[in-house]
């Protein structure tokens, strides 16, 4: 495999992947004698705003298919009738009165069992590195099942066990962040993952550190260069737990599929993909971050029936001769889709955050206004 420049393997958390889609030759220079309906040909520019004018139609003829991806769909109401009520309500007594109050010790009870071993492993076990991990991560585990049992979870894994291999990265579509814990319970999985404020930013910084997980802030660009580094680090290392990435960088309601950060698809390593489809039989798993808290999002998991949901571990891909990155990325994500039933759009996750950034169309001006002053100056 040929070596990687460090050019390209800058992680691109931030800055929106629609970029790499744009023709970066849009302002021509027409050669020959300047005339006037050369300084006024902005044929270009006006095939750009055209195309943009079309998109918008098609977008809100479409009922606006970017926001949907973030929007949680709830339930039709069928508890509005004569004989049906009074289950629902007898439903809400036992879920609230009976299952919450149950669910709520079993959590404790494994965060008790949890600190109780964790503490001592953590702080006696500091010379033997080797096996203090090897309990750590297998605590780990513990934890996120109590976290799965106190949602009454019912899931169903499909494919082999993910196994540690060198240079392996797995990749899943994300709806909440429930798809970690699910995943944990099963495999110490070492993730990339937004940092968190609250008790869940204390979990991080502490706790799941002894699985290898990695935290950046969408808020700082330093954080890309530091991640970058030990994403490569904790790939190259033969001993450290697979590496779990979520590359579309953001919450999607298990409806559609955002694109992927190319970033992970740079490395030269194998990609092993994982669909997560849950079942919205008893419970929509969506978080909405921009909504609620994690503390809420987990409530609401608690008080439901259950959490019913799949997951495939599907067969590893490798970059084929001639593929580039992007599209490396978009036939994974390809796969994922196809397994997990769930639709792709060509939206980039980050827009549900910021807008775009307007250095694109700063750098699309100055472009267009050099273009014009070479022209005069020449004659």
């Amino acid at each position: 495999m040929s070596k990687l420049k460090s050019s390209d393997m800058e992680l691109d958390f931030d800055r929106p992947n629609i970029e790499d889609y744009l023709s970066t030759d849009s302002i021509q220079e027409p050669s020959g004698k300047l005339r006037l309906r050369d300084l006024l040909d902005i044929s270009p520019t006006l095939t750009e705003a055209g195309g943009a004018i079309v998109d918008a139609s098609i977008l809100s003829l479409s009922g606006d298919s970017f926001t949907r991806c973030f929007k949680s769909n709830p339930p039709e109401p069928w508890n509005w009738n004569v004989y049906l009520f009074p289950l629902w309500c007898l439903g809400v007594v036992v879920r609230y009165g009976i299952l919450f109050p149950v669910r709520v010790l079993i959590l404790t009870l494994g965060w008790m069992i949890f600190l109780s071993c964790y503490i001592p492993v953590h702080l006696l076990l500091k010379g033997h590195d080797k096996l203090r991990k090897k309990l750590e991560r297998g605590l780990v585990e513990l934890l996120c099942s109590f976290f799965v049992a106190s949602w009454t979870g019912v899931v169903k894994y499909h494919g082999p066990r993910p196994s540690a291999r060198p240079k392996q990265v797995f990749v899943a579509n994300h709806t909440s962040m429930i798809d970690f814990i699910i995943l944990e319970q099963m495999t110490a999985f070492a993730v990339i993952m937004q940092k968190h404020p609250g008790w869940v930013g204390l979990v991080q910084s502490t706790i799941l550190e002894s699985v290898g997980c990695i935290w950046f802030n969408r808020s700082e660009a330093k954080d890309r260069e530091v991640v970058a580094r030990k994403l490569r680090e904790h790939v190259e290392g033969p001993d450290n737990n697979p590496l779990l990435i979520f590359p579309e960088g953001t919450c999607v309601n298990n409806h559609y599929t955002v694109m992927f950060k190319k970033g992970v698809f740079e490395l030269g390593s194998t990609i092993c993909p994982i669909a997560i489809k849950y079942n919205k039989i008893f419970v929509d798993a969506f978080w909405n971050s921009k909504k609620q808290s994690f503390t809420t999002h987990l409530l609401q998991l608690m008080t439901s029936w259950a959490v019913v949901c799949d997951v495939w571990y599907l067969e590893p891909q490798n970059m084929k001769p001639g593929e580039t990155p992007i599209e490396f990325a978009e036939r994974v994500r390809e796969i994922i889709s196809a397994r997990a039933g769930i639709k792709k759009v060509p939206w980039d996750g980050y827009l549900k955050y910021s807008r775009p950034s307007p250095i694109h169309r700063e750098r699309k001006q100055q472009a267009f206004a050099e273009s014009v002053l070479r022209r005069l100056e020449d004659k």
